[in-house]
């Protein structure tokens, strides 16, 4: 047993298996992260479902049925027959004009919190007249008297208004539901009315109070689409496939205002059936919470490794150089400690902001590894050279947790001088004819 206490090979076997040791309860604590995350996602979705999902209004938009005949062959005798089937013409608007107002509010389930939102938008635009003669349809196959105006509307549960439509001066009530879901699978549906061959344009207007959560999307179905939004809400996310022309956030809200042209999306203003999808097209605003613990927990877990390995290289390095004995035992300690950190970090996040969880957690393992280091090591500059390496290893974690963008070159920068030094303070020693002297603090 003398023989492998001082065996320098011994030692750094044992420290390789006690590091490869503590990635196990490394990788069990990202995967506690994930459950932790679920859960907020769930808690979120039990909000949700019982106020309103989020919001993609798309529309409005005119859909007339239309009759068309198409030759049907039997399977079975290969026979030949004309059967007779309703399909939509779909015209979308040559103006579309969207002003609205978002009031979020925080709702909290357990110690989650959830956004969700209400707003009031008012919608108006024009349809230009439509030349259905282009369309290569019998005039006398379309439908005009079964028009309906549709208004592409993701969860009605968020509807907390009866919506009237102004159309050409009349008034008309939406239903629930769509007539045809080429275009849109949930919706509300009016009905309009429709003159062939009316070389006027037909103007509409309707206000539409709606409720969701995190998100409202638009979906610029106008041959020009000006979307106009406000809300008292500090942190937006502008997402989608536009973001806004012009926009301004400050600590009263935001405003911000989008102009998009037919040109600007990959379908026309007049199609039939359901050869085009515009959801691709979708835009609009996400009220963001301010900050996203697990995800950067999940970023500083990643560094659990290069944080042990090198705390262990300290410790190695001061046996070898200061001719002392630390047990693995000791090492395991260490080991654990600097995993417990880890742990502390992700509960503590989920009550305070994370910086603030970041620090108290660094200086509780910091003040625990530094006292259980003047125990076995008793020597004061020994702690305090620990201590201090320690203390720059959680500001380093700390600041590439800050600096998002820069995080791969402050990383790569930081592993870089970390090797550096160790190849300086091992670069003397004779490591074929090195033991550790058996002058250990235990028989002191």
């Amino acid at each position: 047993m003398k023989g492998l206490k001082t065996n320098i090979y011994f030692k750094i076997v044992t420290i390789l298996v006690i590091t490869l040791l503590l990635m196990i309860p490394t990788s069990m604590i990202s995967s506690l992260i994930s459950e932790r995350e679920n859960t907020q996602k769930e808690a979120i979705d039990e909000v949700s479902s019982k106020w309103a999902f989020e919001q993609t209004i798309s529309g409005p938009f005119i859909s007339i049925p239309y009759i068309k005949y198409i030759k049907e062959i039997s399977s079975k005798d290969s026979s030949e027959k004309i059967v007779q089937v309703k399909d939509y013409i779909q015209i979308l608007p040559s103006e579309l004009n969207i002003n609205g107002q978002m009031n979020p509010e925080k709702r909290n389930r357990g110690i989650y919190d959830i956004v969700v939102y209400s707003s009031t938008l008012n919608i108006s635009g024009k349809f230009n007249p439509t030349k259905f003669s282009e369309l290569d349809i019998p005039i006398q196959n379309i439908q005009f008297d079964k028009a309906r105006l549709t208004i592409g509307i993701n969860d009605l549960r968020g509807i907390e208004k009866q919506v009237s439509l102004n159309w050409n001066g009349g008034m008309y009530s939406f239903n629930p539901g769509v007539i045809s879901t080429d275009v849109v699978k949930s919706g509300i549906n009016s009905p309009i009315t429709i003159t062939p061959n009316d070389s006027s344009s037909y103007s509409f207007s309707l206000n539409l109070d709606l409720k969701g959560s995190q998100l409202l999307y638009f979906t610029p179905l106008g041959k020009v689409t000006d979307i106009a939004m406000k809300s008292a809400w500090k942190n937006p996310s502008f997402n989608g496939a536009f973001l806004p022309d012009s926009k301004n956030v400050s600590d009263k809200g935001f405003e911000a205002k989008w102009n998009v042209l037919h040109l600007n999306r990959n379908y026309p203003q007049v199609w039939t059936g359901s050869n085009y999808s515009i959801a691709e097209s979708s835009f609009g605003v996400d009220l963001l919470l301010p900050v996203d613990n697990y995800q950067k927990s999940t970023r500083t877990i990643k560094y659990a490794i290069l944080f042990i390995a090198f705390t262990f290289m300290v410790f190695f390095f001061i046996e070898v150089l200061n001719k002392i004995f630390i047990h693995p035992v000791q090492y395991i300690l260490v080991g654990v400690a600097l995993v417990v950190f880890y742990t502390l970090l992700i509960s503590i996040s989920e009550h305070l902001q994370y910086n603030s969880a970041f620090i108290i957690s660094a200086l509780a393992s910091l003040l625990l590894i530094a006292g259980y280091v003047k125990a076995i090591l008793k020597s004061k500059p020994l702690t305090y050279l620990i201590s201090g390496i320690l203390f720059l290893l959680y500001g380093f974690i700390f600041t590439i947790i800050q600096l998002q963008d820069f995080a791969l070159l402050i990383g790569s920068i930081g592993i870089f001088l970390i090797l550096a030094l160790a190849m300086y303070f091992s670069r003397k020693i004779d490591w074929y004819s090195l033991n550790i002297q058996d002058n250990s603090i235990e028989k002191k």
